[in-house]
């Protein structure tokens, strides 16, 4: 049998330290929210952390939205409407949240969490844009 080298030896025992893991910072949402892990998955994707740099208003994206299902761009549509219902948070109106997230998952087929507390997930959107949004 071979024996290890001096070197080998060393980054064999280098290799078994232990490994120093840093905790997870919490996001600003995160620390909003606390342990309510339903809203922090529904607005995680559903809201802009600065919606003022969104390139359309509310309306414009809904606007926008109208027009690609007109012409039958389903996805093009759904993910205007995703907009119009993220920035809907922004401006805290409830019901442009369901009415644009709800056309939304329609055209998708994908299910928004935010429809299953659309209050909470304004009330909550609207805390965090008052305590983080950088004036």
């Amino acid at each position: 049998m071979a024996s290890l080298s001096k070197s080998a030896k060393k980054k064999q025992t280098e290799t078994k330290k232990p490994i120093v893991q840093q905790a997870n910072k919490l996001s600003n949402l995160q620390q909003l929210i606390g342990n309510d892990k339903e809203t922090y998955e529904a607005l995680k994707s559903a809201m802009f952390l600065n919606p003022k740099n969104v390139e359309y208003s509310m309306k414009q994206a809904a606007e926008h939205a109208k027009e690609a299902e007109t012409k039958g761009d389903k996805p093009r549509a759904g993910m205007l409407y995703q907009v119009a219902g993220g920035l809907a948070l922004y401006e805290g109106n409830v019901k442009k949240v369901v009415e644009y997230y709800s056309t939304a998952e329609k055209l998708t087929g994908r299910h928004f969490a935010v429809l299953n507390s659309p209050e909470k997930a304004v009330a909550v959107a609207q805390e965090y844009y008052k305590r983080f949004l950088p004036e």
